[in-house]
């Protein structure tokens, strides 16, 4: 099946090629980039657009929990299902092993809509560590 519809766009982050031009991305560069972008952005931050991006955001003071796991997981569920069309998404997993260190890595398994082959993104998002003596 042809990739047509994946299309090109600006790479993220936006940088210049060699000669000074946008560098542009195409294939499963490009979807790659939207997911990053997409999970970057914070709902209100695109004045345009203020309901683009991922509620992930809200998480940042939560304590590495299950249950911030969970809400974690179904935040990047529904804004991927929303804002990118192209992939069918499999699934959501957030570890905490680096939570100590105020890092939490969601992986994303997804497949390009029209090709059964599984990819995988991880995506590293920051939250605040916890204090000695904090619960």
């Amino acid at each position: 099946m042809s990739k047509e519809f994946v299309g090109r766009g600006w790479a993220f982050p936006v940088e210049a090629d060699r000669s000074g031009r946008i560098l542009l991305t195409r294939d499963d560069r490009e979807i790659e980039d939207s997911i990053r972008l997409i999970l970057a952005t914070s709902p209100g931050e695109r004045p345009m657009r203020p309901e683009f991006g991922c509620a992930v955001h809200d998480y940042v003071f939560a304590p590495a929990d299950a249950t911030t796991a969970g809400a974690i997981g179904e935040a990047v569920r529904t804004s991927l299902r929303f804002w990118e069309p192209r992939i069918d998404l499999d699934e959501v997993v957030v570890d905490f092993d680096g939570a100590d260190d105020g890092r939490l890595l969601i992986d994303i398994r997804f497949r390009i809509r029209g090709d059964n082959d599984p990819r995988n993104l991880v995506f590293p998002f920051y939250v605040i560590p916890r204090q000695e003596g904090q619960e």
